[in-house]
């Protein structure tokens, strides 16, 4: 058997030790002690490279082992899932890398490698150590940001929530910063929802607003025009100052919305 094929069987037969090896290696390197289950779970990591590692050195191609790129896929959405960092991933990387150059290098020696057949090995470590951050940083960019969406999207639904409170009355409460998008939402779901429940008046309640462009306030002030041909009657409450102010500015006419302080006002005002 060649050397190098040595090397490689060398390094999937002991892949377990020589994980739990580097692994407390590069944590040396850390300066700190971490959790025992942080530890182990870094030995399952690092066991998993090291077979891909002994499977790629064997192999005259410079494929990266499909394996490879989805147990680096696996991390990232993992460690996306479990509200981790990126960084956290990131940072083990150079310490890695020099771990791995430093053992390679005397197993090597130990196994009576060339220097081009270590600088070889050295080689491939390198490229699977960068496809593997590669893949794990697209893999917790794209989890995360599917998770953003879910939770924008739940979000909006609770944006456009309406609230009965007695028979034909509904508050709409708007909580939070409202844009563009959020604003269509809430207009695109009050209509049909205000038809289905039998609403005959609407309060809309801006007193959880946060913060609300003047503009996107018109897109919502506009839901008064498509309830009123339905024959639903709009109320407003809790408009601030600033925003009544600048309505009037950008010629946004409220003088046929009633609008009252409170909710208790426009409900009184009903009745």
């Amino acid at each position: 058997m060649e050397p190098i094929h040595k090397v490689s069987a060398y390094l999937t037969q002991n892949a377990e030790v020589l994980s739990r090896e580097l692994v407390k290696e590069i944590v040396k390197r850390f300066g700190f002690e971490i959790p025992k289950p942080e530890f182990e779970a870094a030995v399952s990591m690092y066991l998993e490279f090291m077979k891909f590692l002994g499977t790629m050195i064997a192999s005259s191609s410079d494929m990266v082992p499909e394996g490879l790129v989805e147990w680096s896929k696996g991390n990232g959405e993992r460690a996306a899932s479990e509200g981790g960092k990126i960084s956290d991933i990131v940072i083990r990387y150079p310490d890695t890398r020099l771990v791995f150059t430093d053992r390679l290098n005397n197993i090597g020696e130990k196994f009576e490698l060339t220097a081009d057949e270590i600088i070889s090995i050295v080689k491939k470590v390198n490229f699977m150590l960068d496809i593997s951050i590669n893949e794990t940083v697209f893999a917790f960019e794209r989890h995360s940001e599917e998770q953003l969406r879910e939770t924008q999207s739940q979000v909006n639904e609770l944006a456009a929530a309406i609230v009965p409170i007695q028979d034909s009355i509904a508050i709409l409460p708007l909580i939070g910063s409202i844009d563009y998008d959020r604003a269509q939402i809430i207009i695109e779901k009050t209509v049909p929802r205000v038809s289905q429940l039998g609403i005959e008046t609407l309060i809309i309640d801006f007193s959880g607003t946060v913060n609300i462009d003047v503009e996107i306030a018109n897109h919502i002030f506009d839901i008064r025009n498509i309830l009123q041909l339905i024959g639903v009657k709009t109320i407003a409450t809790g408009v601030r100052p600033d925003l009544a102010k600048n309505a009037v500015v950008l010629g946004i006419d409220l003088s046929s919305l009633e609008v009252y302080t409170n909710v208790l006002q426009a409900i009184r005002s009903i009745k």
